[in-house]
């Protein structure tokens, strides 16, 4: 590389690396999705293709990373679980967060063209953080907070819009439902002909997606209970 006197610039960029021998969960999250999903007239309160294109594209990034081993998805999230042995960009920050950011967009918008019509002024983006977890038990409880979250926002969401299809407006929903519990929710959709615990797992649960050992290295979709150790013991021993 040819050097010049411009070069001491170099000295400004400072890099962040993230400690060794700890998990790596990498978050990623749509920016402005509520907008976006009102632009391309996602169906409420889930849109099976939406949340097929979010799967697709984070299978293909599993697929593309080797030290990513876990996955786990709802609405416009995913989080992403790195091996603690993983050194891919000496453990760069910036490298790591930058690039599966962008890897993650990229798939994203390849599938998304497979559902929807693209309008080229309202694409999809979005951010993402690197957070590190010393322990696989702290990693546990990590995707555990996460799939309780899904729970807790898609029982709520259904409840919402099937009183809002029902003839409510958003403002007497969401009146509605203020300081209900989740008995409350479920008597409310029972009463307007919906048992919500008939509504799909990928609803309810989210995604799971997990790199299983075959013949090789494998990215399997799943949607089941994670809070439970059961999951922990059947899926993860591989790479535990």
């Amino acid at each position: 590389m040819a050097n010049s006197k411009y070069e001491y610039v170099k000295a400004f960029e400072q890099e962040h690396y993230l400690l060794p021998d700890t998990y790596i969960v990498v978050r990623i999250d749509g920016k402005g999705f509520h907008k976006f999903s009102d632009k391309y007239n996602f169906q409420k309160p889930n849109d099976v293709r939406a949340l097929q294109v979010m799967n697709t594209a984070a299978r293909n990034l599993m697929n593309q990373f080797q030290d990513i081993v876990l996955g786990y998805g709802d609405s416009d999230e995913y989080s992403f679980l790195i091996r603690k042995e993983c050194v891919l960009y000496e453990r760069r920050e910036m490298k790591l967060t930058s690039i599966i950011c962008s890897a993650f967009t990229s798939y994203y918008l390849a599938e998304f063209q497979n559902h929807f019509e693209v309008k080229t002024s309202f694409l999809p983006m979005f951010d993402c953080r690197c957070v590190l977890y010393p322990t696989i038990e702290k990693v546990k409880d990590y995707f555990r907070w996460r799939q309780v979250d899904c729970h807790i926002n898609n029982l709520y969401n259904t409840s919402f819009w099937t009183l809002v299809h029902s003839g409510m407006t958003n403002q007497q929903a969401e009146d509605r439902l203020n300081g209900t519990v989740s008995s409350d929710k479920h008597e409310i959709l029972f009463k307007l002909g919906i048992n919500y615990n008939n509504e799909p797992e990928m609803f309810k649960k989210g995604t799971v997606l997990v790199k299983e050992k075959e013949k090789r290295w494998v990215v399997k979709e799943y949607h089941v209970d994670v809070v439970k150790e059961e999951f922990w013991e059947k899926y993860t021993p591989g790479w535990i």
